[in-house]
């Protein structure tokens, strides 16, 4: 375990730190859908007559895909897999770079027409980041801010500049998925920028690109919005009042007040004089930034408004929320009208031509007629209202009830996805996992191999759950989580190295039946295998000074001298993955972990190129895979008595106190009482009870079991029914 000295400490004592993780996460069989709710869409015109236009969607399961788009149909073309978490928000910087931000507090950058390479992660935030915007006109300009209360403006094409190398400074870059060192940023020239395009890049040789902060705000930011020059910014959040800032300088211009709640959605005109909020008080407010004043109220939504949409000449807004209702309001007359519904709560849109893209908290995406360049074309439909102030709408919802029948009844293309995992089980058997999707399908998944083994359909989760028990105890080596829509499976050390079976019970043929196999060593085997094939292709067998091939033992001793394990000098250090624990090629789960040097990243257990090494992979990992060592075992013994059950006619056979593995097969016990040549005390019918023990040989005794088919464990007495006690006497 690694030792950090304690601060303030004098006498030099220590403490423990906690070991990086490893986690990986399952894939669906259809790789090309999310499978979480669709946090934020962008749209990316051809720049070309004839060119393809794209639609870029972020989702909460870690992931961004580009999809392209056609008059009925959209394809995924690329995955973009870097970030640990939610994918809060997205936007384009210029024809090429796509900018996202996610719950694990970086902001990435990609080359949105690539085949989804990370060419860098900034790190600036202290909490979740939730939004990002950008100056249409001014490629240069983002701006993004979070949970932290901490709004950045940042100079792309400075934070994006190579960085000059000195000693082992390193750029803390994605181009291999991977993330690089931290503790070296670019080092650009200091620029003092006058001009009313560009913003102020503070730098230094020590610290490299700094973002401009707009300090301001003391709760968490939700919203932000820029002009198309990048000349003025607006932010909301849980504070209630809309935040005016010059981004030049990150100097606040002025503070706007009038909601009553959170603060979730902005919109600027391309001028910035004018600005669009919706709430979570039901409200859209529109302002007047040169009046510093409200100029309009409009109560469209009976619940919180959380995405807003305005055309081109900003005289309509396309608005949509809690309420699972898609609105039209014209700003300037305040009529309204109901576009669509839907069956969960809209979290973003946008416009492509005349069609509106809708994404909600169900992991597909839809497209709606919009009309955006004539939106009276909708109006002249009918059934239009006027969106009055907070009190009128109320009352009309009092009166006439929410009856309103929308203009479209369907979306006119959808982006199908993966129902979401919303429900699991980890079994006894500590192999299998039970899980149960929004669309209500029961699924069982091996852990080992990352793939579903039984889609029981929509059946009953609790009564599969039942039938699934099985009387066996294995200690628990691995955490499970559902967060990003998926199975994440999460290794810590030393705990996930708990856990044996013997090869018998897990069926491996061409391996002695008594071999104890140990779940997590064989899972990473499994796990990096590809990247050792890699690592191996590249930099061959390790080699001494004299030539020699080194075995495991000493590349241990060599490259892990200062280690906190022990080697197994028995086991036998092979790379061999064998069948339980072979992972899918073709639906690979994806590694989340992080090494000595940068932060967490995730990639596809495919794409690992065999370059990955101690800076990006937790120690425990290398030296479990490449050198066999595993952190040193508790004791592995457990301590208990034989006692006839209540009732029986049978003697005790022995006073004393009994020990064994925490793991032994029943008819090795058997063997060994025979080898040892004890009366066994049975009645004629020795071959009828031998029977009886070989039909239960596949069960293993363990110390924190409850109940065992022929078994039962309380107070630490372990008692046997009839006459097999007298021949399962432990040694």
């Amino acid at each position: 375990m690694h030792r950090v000295g304690s601060a303030g400490n004098t006498n030099n004592s220590v403490r423990p730190r906690k070991e990086k993780r490893l986690t990986y996460v399952f894939s669906d069989a259809d790789d090309a859908k999310h499978c979480a709710g669709i946090n934020c869409l962008k749209v990316l015109k051809a720049t070309v007559s004839d060119g393809c236009d794209y639609l870029f969607t972020g989702s909460r399961d870690g992931t961004l895909k580009r999809w392209a788009l056609s008059e009925d149909s959209a394809t995924c073309s690329a995955t973009f897999e870097s970030h640990v978490d939610w994918v809060n928000d997205a936007v384009l910087a210029g024809d090429r770079t796509l900018v996202s931000c996610s719950s694990d507090t970086t902001l990435k950058t990609w080359n949105c027409l690539s085949d989804g390479t990370c060419t860098k992660t900034l790190r600036q935030h202290s909490d979740y980041v939730i939004c990002l915007a950008a100056a249409e006109k001014n490629s240069n300009v983002v701006a993004s801010g979070g949970l932290g209360g901490e709004v950045f403006i940042w100079d792309v094409e400075a934070a994006l500049t190579p960085v000059s190398k000195s000693g082992d400074a390193m750029e803390d870059d994605c181009s291999n998925g991977v993330n690089g060192s931290t503790n070296s940023l670019p080092v650009t020239s200091l620029r003092t920028i006058s001009s009313s395009n560009s913003i102020s890049a503070h730098t230094s040789q020590s610290h490299g690109y700094v973002p401009v902060g707009a300090k301001g705000h003391k709760e968490s930011v939700y919203a932000l919005a820029m002009n198309d020059s990048g000349t003025r910014l607006v932010s909301g959040g849980t504070e209630k009042v809309v935040r005016v800032w010059d981004p030049r300088t990150g100097s606040k211009a002025m503070k706007l007040r009038g909601h009553t709640d959170n603060i979730r959605a902005l919109l600027l005109d391309s001028t910035g004089r004018y600005c669009l909020s919706g709430s979570s008080d039901s409200m859209i407010r529109l302002w007047d930034l040169g009046m510093q004043r409200c100029v309009h109220s409009y109560a469209v939504h009976t619940d919180s408004v959380w995405a807003l949409a305005s055309t081109p000449t900003f005289s309509h807004v396309y608005s949509g929320g809690r309420d699972l209702s898609l609105y039209l309001t014209d700003l300037a007359t305040r009529e309204s009208i109901l576009l669509c519904t839907k069956e969960h709560p809209i979290l973003q849109l946008a416009l492509h031509d005349d069609s509106i893209w809708a994404a909600t908290t169900d992991s597909s995406v839809h497209r709606w007629p919009a009309e955006a360049h004539n939106p009276q074309k909708v109006f002249q439909r009918g059934g239009s209202f006027l969106a009055g102030n907070l009190s009128f709408s109320r009352a009309r919802v009092s009166l006439e009830g929410p009856t309103l029948v929308p203009v479209y009844k369907e979306p006119t293309l959808i982006i199908p996805g993966t129902p979401a995992i919303v429900q699991h089980e980890i079994l006894n058997n500590r192999r299998h996992v039970l899980t149960k999707d929004t669309a209500g399908s029961v699924k069982l998944w091996e852990i080992t191999r990352g793939i579903v083994i039984e889609d029981y359909g929509k059946v009953s989760f609790e009564e599969k759950k039942e039938q699934l028990f099985e009387m066996v105890s294995i200690p628990a080596w691995f955490t499970v989580d559902t967060r990003l829509g998926n199975l994440s499976v999460h290794l810590d050390t030393p705990q996930c190295f708990s856990a044996e079976m013997y090869s018998a019970d897990l069926n491996i043929v061409g391996k002695p039946e008594d071999d104890k196999v140990n779940l997590a060593r064989e899972t990473l085997k499994g796990l990096l295998a590809h990247w050792l094939a890699k690592r191996r292709q590249k930099h061959g067998p390790p080699t001494s000074a004299n030539g020699d091939v080194l075995s495991g033992k000493d590349i241990a001793h060599r490259n892990l001298g200062h280690s906190r394990v022990e080697v197994d000098g028995g086991a036998e250090n092979d790379s061999k993955v064998y069948p339980p624990f072979e992972f899918s090629t073709v639906s690979p789960p994806s590694v989340v972990t992080e090494g000595s040097q940068g932060g967490p990243w995730r990639k596809k257990i495919t794409d690992l190129d065999g370059s990955e090494d101690e800076k990006d992979f937790p120690w425990w990992c290398l030296d479990c895979v490449l050198n066999n060592r595993l952190p040193p075992k508790e004791n592995t013994k457990c301590s208990f008595y034989l006692l006839p059950c209540e009732g029986s006619p049978f003697q005790i056979l022995t006073q004393g106190k009994l020990s064994a593995p925490r793991i032994l097969r029943i008819h090795k016990v058997s063997l060994i009482q025979q080898l040892r040549g004890e009366d066994l005390h049975v009645s004629d019918k020795k071959k009828d009870l031998h029977l009886i023990i070989w039909k239960f040989a596949q069960l293993t005794i363990s110390v924190q079991c409850f109940y065992y088919n022929m078994l039962m464990v309380y107070s630490g007495t372990y008692q046997l029914k009839g006459a097999v006690l007298e021949i399962i006497r432990l040694c």
